[in-house]
């Protein structure tokens, strides 16, 4: 499901301990690390599509979890163009988001990476609640730090404020203007 301007609609789950450490997990046979995270069904609200996901991703279900709560409407990137799809209509140009905030409940030995037949990842650790923003692939840094930046007073309540230090909210990029002449575009 793509929608008209090229984005596929995608929940994003941001996994945190009471400690204030975050999931990170290593994608299957690829050296990319990041949050769980996947496309919405059609028949799907957010909500639905996070838990269908939590399970499928890492093994933990609603009774594992206590929803913090979640960003605002959609967060969106573009994907780097070597990573579109050409030959499929419509174009997806890249995925908007909802992201929530889990706080685990349950145990680290509900966490399965190994549920499905094709599994996302097949590692994961801990890590400090800034980390993921700076150390997720290039073209989706801007909406984790988007992302992480709203969750982080939620998840500062349950953390408290010395584990989780304040952040400069991040700066939006000026929209790529395009100038057309002809059919050429310049810009």
């Amino acid at each position: 499901m793509i929608d008209p301007d090229g984005y596929r609609p995608n929940v994003g789950i941001v996994l945190m301990r009471e400690d204030g450490t975050l999931f990170w997990a290593r994608r299957v046979n690829r050296d990319g690390w990041q949050f769980p995270q996947g496309g919405m069904n059609s028949d799907e609200t957010p909500l639905e599509a996070m838990y269908r996901e939590l399970r499928e991703e890492t093994g933990l279900l609603p009774e594992h979890v206590d929803v913090l709560g979640a960003t605002p409407g959609w967060l969106r990137y573009q994907l780097p163009p070597r990573c579109i799809r050409r030959g499929t209509r419509p174009t997806c140009i890249g995925q908007k988001q909802v992201w929530f905030l889990l706080c685990m409940t349950g145990q680290e030995s509900d966490l399965r990476l190994d549920l499905t037949d094709k599994p996302e990842f097949d590692s994961w650790r801990w890590v400090d609640f800034w980390y993921p923003a700076d150390n997720v692939v290039a073209f989706k840094r801007d909406v984790y730090l988007r992302a992480l930046h709203h969750l982080a007073p939620m998840a500062r309540q349950v953390a408290g404020v010395e584990v989780i230090e304040e952040r400069a909210p991040p700066e939006r990029p000026e929209p790529r203007r395009r100038f057309f002449r002809g059919n050429r575009s310049l810009g």
